[in-house]
């Protein structure tokens, strides 16, 4: 486990390619989509810090989204290469706070915040680690 990317500050990249499903009628993300790509970045972080999701729900607990605040900046379009930055900025018992920041090259696309609660099975609270 890498416990680096499970302290307050750390950040994670991923790339994302924009798939034309993804896409609305004028071939840009739809809004909605962008939170698909902000869970990806979370995933992938715990991926990369040692932790399966899956394995992760399986022990009967599971993150859930409480608040997520959205900015956009600029519209991202079909095959567009997007980079998925997520910062883990606080952790406490049960609540994770995360930033996000998608970018195309140097192009600020959309930034976000969320809320995530550790939950048990009952919908109890539970301690993330």
């Amino acid at each position: 486990m890498d416990s680096d990317l499970l302290k307050n500050g750390s950040t994670h990249q991923i790339e994302v390619r924009v798939e034309y499903n993804e896409t609305d009628g004028q071939r840009r993300v739809h809004h909605a989509n962008y939170l698909n790509y902000f869970e990806r970045g979370r995933v992938e972080m715990l991926r990369a810090g040692g932790i399966s999701y899956k394995q992760f729900e399986a022990s009967g607990r599971m993150l859930v989204v409480t608040e997520m605040n959205i900015k956009y900046f600029a519209a991202a379009e079909f095959d567009d290469v997007l980079t998925v930055t997520t910062t883990l900025v606080d952790a406490k018992k049960v609540r994770l706070y995360h930033e996000y920041r998608i970018q195309r090259g140097d192009q600020l696309v959309v930034e976000a915040t969320s809320t995530i609660a550790c939950v048990d099975k009952n919908g109890r609270p539970c301690r993330f680690i």
